[in-house]
């Protein structure tokens, strides 16, 4: 965290040092205080009165310029702090791999983002205003007690041991709490993140009840949580309260026994003692706030951390150059298990090759390992033993951009953003002209129903496409893996929810457009796939047959039960 803080080192000085002159001022007004009591009020010195006034109003003045400018310097300071580190966590987050994200919820991060930056961005404020503040207070009204009367000092002296032992005790029965708290938080996100994503299911099945009760228990969770925090504290500030008035009461008897008795304590000095030691006590009161917040703060920090140092398990390679091949695609004794499941292997010895131009279908049951095949492709996630080529080289040779820049996926369920349709497609080539964007939705067949809403393609589309229908969603998706320039085109049953008819022209107009395109289709029905070059068929995570339609069907007897449920019981064998 050091880090963000060297950015605005000049500002983090500068917030303390006015804050340092802010304080000097709030010392200063209770000495000119016992000066008015004892030589002008008890001499009945009017003009004295008048002047020091005078002087004590400046002094407000003065003072509150300072503390203007504290808080100017200590904002600037902690809100650049919290952008650079939040701009940073984002960045990381995006960087993640599947097998980190899968491990950290969704619901967490975004705590994580939100919550925990801010808890860190407080204790900065604190840090370079409330903790100077409170330090110098404390020093300086020593001082000056000890200045008033020795007696008073010890007084001070008496109280602030107790002052200690209660922040401590407290504060160490707190401090375990705070990272509880911020995991119910987390909680609290995914159900929410989960719940809202899922709205229509939820409708659907009539399930609004049980989710309520899912975040009434999550929210429960967090207010007892919390409730122990603050109960804890709530004793806190009435134990120092009663240290405070006894020291004030102790003040108040000996500095009236002493004026009483013709000492050297006045009565303004017992005034500006009283002052003092409440400057003293209050502002250990609020360190305690202080130690309060760095202990929540500490929580989110450490959270914030086990982000940011996620190793990179996903790391680039050295290859940025382009290749003399365009598009081929070979897998070599690949075997994958997912980071944690590693006795059960989703794919084993898988072994194939695909050319440039070439289309490749896969089909299998669910469950088969298809989509966990393709993800190895853009490195998604890295195989467990053999190796992946792109062009001739090993994936995990190219720089992670490198590579993605030469696929195009279209994934399963089709995702869309809060922005045009325009925008959506777009969002793969920022640069391209509006004919391009027209063309690739022509393509995916998409620029009839675009052009029939009242906007276009600058109809707004709601969040996560649900104001399109899932036929739609998918070929906005499409269009835009279209519009992207690319070597290999990944569709991953991604034209599920079209008919028959205009999916098959999709595929015609796709082969036609882009014949140097190597296209891996993944695919459940087999009027999608019968006229690929070749198609694979996956059978529990290892390769049963690949070849042609008709090959599969005198060869594969997997591929020839698909056939007869999906094609043949309905009469349609063509």
């Amino acid at each position: 965290m050091l880090k963000y803080i060297k950015k605005y080192w000049i500002l983090c000085l500068l917030a303390p040092l006015f804050m340092v002159g802010e304080v000097a001022m709030d010392l200063i007004q209770p000495d000119m205080m016992a000066d008015i009591v004892d030589k002008g009020v008890l001499l009945s010195n009017f003009s004295l009165i008048v002047t020091v006034g005078i002087r004590m109003i400046l002094t407000v003045i003065i003072g509150g310029i300072f503390g203007i400018l504290c808080g100017v310097f200590a904002n600037l300071a902690a809100q650049g702090f919290g952008n650079d580190l939040r701009k940073d966590l984002f960045s990381k987050i995006m960087n993640l791999s599947f097998e980190q994200t899968d491990k950290i919820s969704t619901g967490s991060l975004v705590t994580r983002l939100t919550n925990d930056v801010t808890q860190v961005q407080n204790m900065v404020m604190m840090l370079v205003r409330g903790f100077v503040r409170n330090t110098v207070m404390f020093a300086g009204g020593i001082f000056m007690l000890y200045r008033q009367s020795p007696k008073f000092a010890l007084i001070a002296a008496c109280g602030l041991p107790l002052v200690a032992i209660i922040v401590t005790f407290f504060l160490k029965k707190t401090a375990p709490l705070f990272a509880v708290v911020q995991r119910k938080l987390d909680g609290i996100n995914h159900i929410m993140q989960e719940t809202v994503a899922g709205a229509r299911v939820v409708k659907a099945y009539v399930k609004e009840e049980y989710e309520l009760g899912r975040f009434d228990n999550a929210n429960d969770e967090l207010c007892t949580e919390n409730l122990r925090v603050q109960t804890l504290l709530a004793f806190m500030s009435p134990c120092m309260n009663i240290v405070l008035n006894l020291c004030v009461v102790a003040v108040i008897i000996v500095g009236g026994y002493t004026v009483k008795t013709g000492g050297s304590i006045t009565p303004g000095n017992t005034m500006a003692a009283i002052t003092y030691l409440a400057q003293i006590l209050h502002g250990i009161m609020f360190m305690a706030n202080i130690f309060q917040t760095f202990s929540r703060a500490k929580a989110s920090a450490d959270r914030i951390n086990e982000v940011l140092h996620c190793p990179d398990i996903i790391t680039d390679g050295k290859m940025k150059d382009k290749t003399e091949q365009n598009g081929s695609v070979e897998f070599r004794n690949v075997s994958f298990a997912y980071p944690g499941s590693e006795d059960h292997k989703i794919l084993e010895n898988i072994s194939f090759s695909v050319h440039q131009g070439e289309t490749l279908a896969i089909i299998g049951a669910t469950g088969s390992g298809k989509s966990s095949l393709v993800h190895l492709i853009p490195r998604f996630y890295d195989v467990t033993d053999g190796e992946v080529l792109v062009d001739g080289i090993n994936v995990k040779d190219y720089t992670l951009e490198s590579l993605r820049e030469k696929i195009a996926i279209v994934l399963q369920k089709a995702e869309l953003y809060s922005r045009s349709i325009e925008e959506n497609i777009r969002w793969s080539k920022k640069d391209a002209e509006p004919e391009e964007i027209k063309k690739a939705a022509q393509i995916a067949r998409a620029d009839d129903f675009i052009c029939s809403k009242s906007y276009g393609y600058y109809t707004p589309v709601t969040e996560r496409g649900n104001s399109l229908s899932g036929g739609q969603k998918q070929r906005i998706s499409i269009a835009r893996a279209i519009l992207k320039e690319h070597e290999i085109l990944i569709m991953d049953d991604s034209t599920s929810a079209l008919d028959l008819k205009t999916e098959a022209d999709l595929y015609q107009s796709l082969g036609e457009e882009h014949p140097n395109v190597t296209k891996i289709i993944i695919a459940q029905r087999i009027s999608s796939i019968r006229r690929a070059d070749r198609i694979l068929v996956l059978d529990n995570g290892t390769v049963s047959a690949i070849g042609t339609h008709a090959e599969l069907l005198e060869q594969s007897e997997i591929y020839r039960d698909i056939y007869n449920s999906q094609l043949k019981e309905g009469g349609n064998t063509k």
